[in-house]
């Protein structure tokens, strides 16, 4: 008697006969595309319509680059809408949308990532110095930091696997055959498609990076609001606090040497005003000189944050770097002059230069955080408030001045430090109105609202403490060191700049905490389960 095989006449037969019909690549070892034609590129197709949400993906893909389970190269994101029992469920996987042009390449300071012949964004992990840079840029926050490495890490597509024709671990694991890899036509995705089949509800703009995923909907109804599934969870961001010293650091050292330079430039054309001296040319340099440091304990390779200069032609970070390294040191020499009393048309170039370079290190810096992935950031007000910062600097400045007898000079950088710390001042009130008076018509209003609602709920008492602290110490406090000067109260004056420095330096501390803080980046919706972002 014949034994008819256990799966005839089952569904696992059915299931099998269907994907050999219809080409399925889920479930197959081997992948049948044709070779990439000039001009072409691989790309992933998602079908949402197929999408169960049982996370497979993320598991296979996890297995297969041996990822922790918090390290996550591909993530499964949730949307609904209705209303029970007319509700319908949305699912979005997401890994690496290897992007046509793509913005963790071009911000990466050490060139580590790569767009391979075949379209693949590659990173290259030797040469990362885990500065998770790109972990910003990327407006799908598809990099991710592995802080057991040090490095960010992210897909790659299997292009190993590709490459022998094997299909990748996220098509493979699909039980609905959900995932696919397909060859892209790179000029008429750009021309005709991509506006049409590049799209995803909440997804970021497509005209920022150019992703070559293509989508497969299910029909939407009209009118009907689609939800992300985690708009009742928000955690802060990051505080990056090396970030947060650094930074403020580097912008006080630039503001006090501008101080230190007009000072010159004023003794130099003969104005009655005291001369410079070592001491205000060391207090110009030491905060960069303390500050720079601390930005390699944000790194994941400290030994290697020399390489963050390479990518100078396209990276902001790599500017920074460069620019701010330059002006520390030539400051540091600048200090050299004066200890060697070297006067003259030559120590005013060397400042200027000095100078120059300082005001491009701070713009570069604030040019890193204005990136369209994270919309809290990518406004005016940042470059604004990194250089307003600058007026702490004015009142180091000030405050030696007056120690050294030079009452008349202090009178006057007090009087610029009033309008410096005013304009401080105005940006900070800016910012307040803005979120005061958010516009729901914008698109990026679910970002800015959930940033308003980290500053009101979360941070509240740190906002507070950074508007009143400022309006006292870089307002209140040093018209008062006026008024006390004026009055021949050298000693009071003196004490009260001391108070207002320290004020100063913790109200622009706190405001950089919260700038770090209630940052709320595009990304993936309704994405539960990711571990990409550190809190």
């Amino acid at each position: 008697m014949a034994v008819e095989p256990l799966t005839q006449n089952t569904p696992l037969e059915s299931f099998i006969n269907h994907k050999n019909e219809t080409g399925m690549q889920c479930g197959n070892y081997s992948i049948d595309i044709p070779d990439l034609k000039p001009g072409e590129q691989y790309r992933f197709h998602f079908d949402a319509t197929a999408c169960v949400g049982c996370h497979c993906c993320e598991v296979a893909c996890n297995e297969q680059n041996a990822n922790p389970d918090d390290i996550k190269w591909r993530r499964v994101g949730e949307m609904e809408m209705g209303s029970f029992p007319d509700t319908l469920q949305l699912f979005n996987s997401m890994s690496c949308n290897h992007c046509i042009d793509p913005e963790c390449l071009k911000g990466c300071p050490t060139e580590s990532y790569i767009k391979l012949d075949n379209g693949i964004v590659w990173h290259d992990d030797p040469s990362c110095i885990g500065c998770q840079y790109c972990t910003w840029n990327c407006p799908y926050e598809v990099p991710i930091f592995n802080p057991d490495r040090g490095i960010v890490t992210k897909c790659h597509m299997c292009v190993d696997k590709l490459e022998v024709g094997q299909t990748p671990a996220c098509v493979q694991a699909c039980p609905g055959g959900a995932i696919e890899i397909e060859a892209v036509n790179v000029a008429q995705w750009l021309a005709e498609d991509m506006a049409k089949e590049g799209v995803a509800p909440h997804l970021p703009d497509i005209g920022i990076t150019k992703p070559t995923t293509r989508y497969t909907l299910p029909e939407l109804p009209e009118g009907e609001t689609i939800h992300v599934a985690d708009e009742h969870l928000l955690k802060p961001a990051h505080a990056e606090l090396p970030l947060v010293f650094m930074t403020v650091l580097t912008q006080i050292s630039v503001g006090a040497f501008l101080a230190l330079f007009l000072g010159q430039l004023l003794f130099s054309l003969g104005f009655n005003l005291p001369k410079p001296n070592l001491a205000m040319a060391i207090l110009a340099f030491l905060p960069a000189a303390i500050g720079l440091p601390l930005s390699a304990m944000h790194l994941g390779r400290p030994a290697k944050a020399m390489s963050a200069m390479k990518n100078w032609k396209t990276s902001w970070l790599s500017r920074e770097a460069i620019a701010l390294g330059a002006y520390t040191g030539l400051a540091t020499m600048i200090a050299g002059l004066y200890f060697l009393e070297i006067k003259g048309f030559l120590l005013l170039l060397v400042e200027a230069v000095t100078l120059a370079l300082g005001i491009f290190g701070i713009y570069a810096q604030s040019m890193i955080y204005r990136i369209k992935a994270r919309p809290s950031w990518n406004r005016k007000s940042t470059t604004k408030r990194f250089f307003g910062s600058g007026y702490v600097g004015f009142l180091l400045i000030a405050m030696v001045l007056l120690i050294s007898n030079g009452s008349q000079g202090a009178m006057v950088l007090l009087s610029i430090t009033l309008v410096a710390g005013m304009g401080q001042a105005l940006v900070i009130l800016e910012e307040v109105m803005f979120y005061r008076h958010l516009d729901k018509e914008d698109p990026l209003y679910y970002q800015y609202n959930r940033t308003r609602t980290l500053l009101q709920e979360h941070f509240g008492r740190v906002k507070k403490f950074r508007v009143y602290s400022l309006a006292l110490f870089a307002l209140a406090l040093p018209l008062l060191a006026i008024m006390f000067t004026a009055s021949g109260l050298v000693s009071l004056a003196i004490a009260t700049l001391a108070v207002a420095t320290i004020g100063a330096l913790s109200s622009e501390l706190s405001g950089r905490y919260l700038f770090y803080r209630t940052v709320v980046p595009l990304g993936l919706a309704g994405n539960f389960f990711a571990g990409n972002q550190r809190h």
